[in-house]
């Protein structure tokens, strides 16, 4: 029997050169065996590579209210590859699945909230390679869906459902709905959930509250007054501390979630709407519509350090997972500025689509934190 047969059949194939003990046949087999190793390992390791999922680029997605579409911008180009139509009128707000596939979009209706106009029931998901809507959620009555948050935690897909006065759970994977959470207050238009998933808040618009959730438990825990009316909302990198603007006076609500109750109020340069904490946790980015620049908020010292010029009426804001910049919807001007968190200033802006409001980044276990819209703290802030 050959030494390749040998080590192909023997049951003992880790000891068959102990039993040629001449030189003269020690070397040609030893010699056949590296040759073979040389030749199947890089073969073996390229049809690897090459069976291997293709990688997904890093894109940012943007909700167009206007054209009742999406953007899809390429982040490194700085510019818009594509839209997608929505099929409805019309969506607000975006979430996007951990693989960076799939965003959701909430069809909230023709007005603003609280406002009269159509009554959306659906959420369309879109498949982002193929650049198609792929599926739908049925919520079974107008409800005004509005905010969808993925939580990593439960692996489920929250969404604000304003006319009942709910946080509606969608499973993503059968795109069914498992269950709702009770809100207690009307026009529940935005939601942020802590990173292990068992907390949840709502900023509450005409009722001017945030709602504080028990998210496995399906329950109210809290309902917190702030103005007589409230916008948007986003929760700190520690969990430690919850942020909505009040939408009467230039200043934004910081409430501490230990205690459930506002711990102190941050003086703002202008009304406040959209914020985002920065990844390292140091400072919160909060949109300024009526001033047209985004104002910086330094959370250890809770007070406004800087402000940034932006363009027309910028609503949102999206700090990239890896800190460097900052995306800021701007409605007014329809397009998205990147703000140069080291420098401070815009860096280029990208054409979107009229009405540009909500943002999401889409790629492949970006979410470094659990959910869509905060990333992963570097440390506590007091």
């Amino acid at each position: 029997m050959g030494i390749w047969n040998e080590l192909i059949l023997s049951p003992r194939r880790l000891r068959p050169i102990r039993r040629y003990n001449s030189p003269a046949m020690n070397k040609p087999g030893l010699v056949y065996l590296c040759l073979m190793f040389c030749l199947v390992l890089p073969l073996t390791l390229l049809m690897m590579k090459a069976s291997a999922a293709p990688e997904t680029p890093p894109l940012l997605v943007a909700a167009n209210q206007g054209d009742r579409d999406i953007s899809i911008i390429d982040p490194v180009a700085a510019k818009q590859l594509a839209t997608v139509p929505e099929g409805g009128v019309t969506g607000h707000e975006v979430a996007t699945s951990p693989d960076g596939r799939t965003v959701y979009v909430p069809i909230y209706g023709s007005a603003g909230v609280g406002k009269p106009g159509t009554d959306g029931q659906e959420m369309v998901v879109i498949d982002l390679p193929s650049r198609t809507v792929t599926g739908k959620v049925d919520f079974g009555h107008g409800v005004r869906p509005h905010c969808p948050v993925y939580d990593r935690a439960s692996g489920m897909l929250y969404v604000t459902t304003e006319l009942d006065q709910t946080v509606t759970i969608v499973d993503p994977k059968t795109l069914k709905i498992v269950g709702t959470v009770p809100t207690g207050q009307k026009e529940s238009h935005m939601l942020v959930i802590s990173r292990d998933g068992k907390r949840g808040y709502t900023s509450n618009v005409g009722a001017g509250s945030v709602s504080v959730l028990d998210l496995p438990g399906r329950k109210i825990i809290a309902i917190i007054p702030i103005s007589s009316e409230a916008q948007r909302i986003a929760i700190s990198n520690d969990d430690n501390m919850v942020f909505t603007s009040d939408q009467t006076k230039p200043q934004l609500a910081v409430i501490d979630t230990a205690t459930n109750k506002i711990k102190t109020w941050v003086p703002l340069p202008a009304i406040g709407y959209g914020t985002s904490p920065t990844p390292d946790g140091r400072f919160l980015l909060v949109a300024m519509p009526k001033a047209n620049q985004l104002a910086v908020v330094d959370l250890a010292s809770l007070k406004v350090v800087r402000t940034v010029d932006v363009p027309e009426h910028p609503v949102k804001v999206l700090a990239r997972p890896d800190g460097k910049v900052a995306y800021v919807s701007c409605s007014g001007a329809k397009q998205v500025a990147v703000v140069d968190l080291s420098q401070w200033k815009v860096d280029s802006l990208i054409d979107a689509g009229k009405g540009v409001d909500g943002l999401a980044w889409a790629a492949p276990g970006s979410h470094a934190g659990i959910h869509n819209q905060h990333q992963k703290p570097v440390g506590r802030q007091s």
